[in-house]
């Protein structure tokens, strides 16, 4: 069963005691629950979890803030942050995403989302590790080697551009994650390309093309940006 501790933060009380009895049943432990951003502040500095479920729409200090404030300080920065967010806040996310935010769900959910997305986050946050040039990316058929610039697939070499090898290496060395255009402009910034925002759709396009039928990794987050999705 699972050990972990969750901060949920949350202002409606039905939304924050749901969360709470379906994690408890998961068996995540020592679960806290907060309805303002001060008191999760204060939570996480008192206890720090080992995940937070952050609302992003809170009376007095949002949600936005919140994670600022812990993405920013060097005793907090490690502790991943889910945000749920409503429809219509899509800028918010990407404005979250891009201070340290591991992922997000939009209300309303439903309980089994939450749930996978919870133990998505922890698993890959546990097993991350730090690739050295030398090490091998394998996502399945899959075979990316950093150090060499070479990508396999099915065995067979892939023709990359610099710009494309650089994000599919960075998609894939975090599958699940989600990255916004402007953080995939920020760590590639390709010599052979001029990278904007709106050339990484382009990339992306021939990125996928050139894997084929395996190119629906590389998902499409609408409004967001794109993730590398190992389980589809």
């Amino acid at each position: 069963m699972a050990k972990e501790k969750i901060l949920i933060v949350e202002d409606e009380e039905d939304i924050r005691e749901l969360v709470k009895y379906n994690l408890e049943r998961e068996g995540y432990t020592s679960l806290t629950a907060v309805e303002t951003g001060e008191e999760a502040l204060t939570a996480v500095k008192n206890s720090p979890p080992d995940l937070i479920l952050l609302d992003l729409m809170l009376p007095g200090i949002d949600g936005l803030t919140v994670c600022r404030k812990l993405k920013s300080n060097d005793n907090t920065a490690h502790i991943p942050i889910i945000m749920v967010t409503a429809k219509s806040e899509e800028a918010d996310v990407v404005v979250g995403l891009e201070m340290g935010a591991e992922d997000y769900i939009v209300k309303p959910f439903s309980t089994k989302v939450m749930l996978a997305r919870v133990r998505s986050v922890l698993r890959r946050h546990s097993q991350e590790e730090e690739l050295s040039p030398g090490d091998v990316i394998r996502r399945n058929n899959l075979v990316i080697t950093p150090g060499k610039r070479e990508v396999r697939l099915d065995n067979q070499m892939l023709d990359l551009t610099f710009t494309e090898f650089e994000i599919l290496l960075l998609l894939a060395r975090r599958p699940g994650w989600v990255y916004t255009r402007n953080q995939i402009v920020n760590e590639v910034k390709g010599s052979d390309y001029p990278v904007t925002e709106r050339a990484i759709d382009v990339q992306i396009v021939g990125l996928r093309k050139k894997l084929g039928v395996y190119g629906g990794k590389i998902e499409t987050i609408r409004g967001v940006g794109y993730r590398f999705n190992n389980e589809n």
